[in-house]
């Protein structure tokens, strides 16, 4: 039977320590009542066989849930403390349970929802808190958590979209080098043998694969040196700003994956300011938090330059139409929004259109790359399977002429 720790309060007022048995949290905390103790904090007690391998962070999708259960509580009419407090304890992971029981110190002690977020700000984004607070003062809280779920929904899908397309290709071409390995260093070199013993010409493709595999055997170290070098050299060029910026201008010139990246970086800068404007934050505020939420530094670079242009009263459509890194009508949608006052609604438009043409271009990345990486794999395996008949037959053809 699942264990609960507690902390409560025994009737004479001394601190009370403990666990619980009980099916369920809320059976172990109506069983505590039955002692007489009042309750300060319930947790699920976890074994070592139930503790969690995931981040003790809390994950884009955990948030929005959160996001959104608690935009149902405060519509239901329940305190926000109490919401928390009953998120965290229904929750079955650790981190939630973590910040949530922080969360809820704060508040007790009569900080805001968004000052108790504050002190969490890697499971919380700047983004995220910027917009409760701006949503707080104008007293749209319940609103504006449903309307950040949605985008944290939206964002989580486009990036399990983009997981799954390179999945498949991934796994083919890590196949593909599999293979060619046991080839050369297993299956290959058995053949040589056989072929010399035999002492008999063997066809161009069979001797041009037994070089390979013999060359690839001997020098096998020099190839793993060097992708290991090559593999430590771009992760510490990554961690440097001149080599991130040098990498994020290459991903975004590569054929059908440089197109898709963009889309993806224009879809989540349009949603999330369309969110931030939405929820009553101020347009410079707003395009601060949300370059900050784009990780492409070419980007990022580009719109720190569109808002200090915006700041002096160039408006946003012009100067974001002048970055080159915004389709044309991503422009357009802006302007109009500049123009008849509803900037939030255009940028929630665009976003929309851009979230189905990112759809498009990771199918289209995905039809292109699978074709490639397959016909790769075909061309190695079918040219080893050439060599190695051609010289099969050549063999049987001296044979039988002998």
């Amino acid at each position: 039977m699942p264990k609960f720790a507690y902390v409560a309060l025994a009737p004479d007022g001394a601190q009370a320590r403990g666990v619980q048995e009980a099916p369920t949290l809320a059976a172990a905390r109506m069983a505590l009542v039955h002692k007489r103790l009042r309750v300060t904090a319930i947790e699920p007690k976890t074994s070592w066989t139930q503790i969690e391998l995931t981040p003790s962070r809390i994950r884009p999708a955990d948030l929005m849930h959160l996001s959104r259960q608690l935009s149902a509580f405060l519509r239901a009419g329940i305190p926000i403390l109490d919401a928390i407090q009953v998120l965290g304890e229904e929750s079955d992971r650790a981190a939630v349970r973590r910040v949530l029981a922080g969360v809820g110190t704060d508040l007790r002690s009569g900080a805001t929802l968004a000052d108790a977020l504050d002190r969490h700000p890697h499971d919380f984004p700047d983004w995220y808190r910027g917009i409760l607070r701006s949503a707080e003062l104008t007293g749209r809280l319940d609103e504006v958590l449903e309307q950040l779920s949605t985008y944290i929904e939206k964002d989580v899908e486009a990036r399990r979209k983009i997981v799954s397309a390179v999945i498949y290709p991934s796994v083919v071409f890590v196949m593909s080098i599999f293979t060619v390995v046991v080839l050369s260093v297993f299956v290959l070199p058995k053949f040589e043998d056989l072929f010399a013993s035999l002492d008999v010409e063997l066809p161009l493709t069979t001797r041009i694969l037994l070089g390979t595999s013999r060359f690839l055997g001997h020098w096998w170290w020099v190839f793993a040196g060097g992708f290991a070098l090559l593999a430590l050299t771009g992760f510490g060029a990554s961690r440097t700003q001149p080599g991130r910026l040098l990498w994020h201008r290459v991903l975004l010139r590569l054929p059908v994956v440089g197109d898709t990246v963009r889309y993806a970086l224009v879809e989540r800068f349009t949603r999330l300011l369309a969110s931030m404007v939405d929820a009553g934050v101020s347009l410079p505020r707003s395009m601060e938090v949300a370059i900050g939420s784009l990780r492409n530094l070419v980007f990022r670079r580009a719109l720190l330059d569109v808002r200090e242009r915006m700041l002096r009263g160039e408006g946003l459509a012009g100067p974001i139409a002048a970055t080159r890194l915004f389709p044309g009508v991503a422009a357009q949608m802006i302007r109009v929004g500049e123009d008849t006052g509803t900037l939030d609604t255009q940028l929630a438009v665009a976003a929309k259109f851009y979230e189905k043409e990112l759809d498009y271009k990771i199918s289209k990345a995905t039809a292109l790359i699978e074709p490639v990486v397959i016909i790769v794999m075909g061309g190695i395996v079918g040219f080893v399977a050439v060599a190695l008949v051609s010289a099969m037959y050549g063999i049987f053809g001296a044979n039988s002429l002998s």
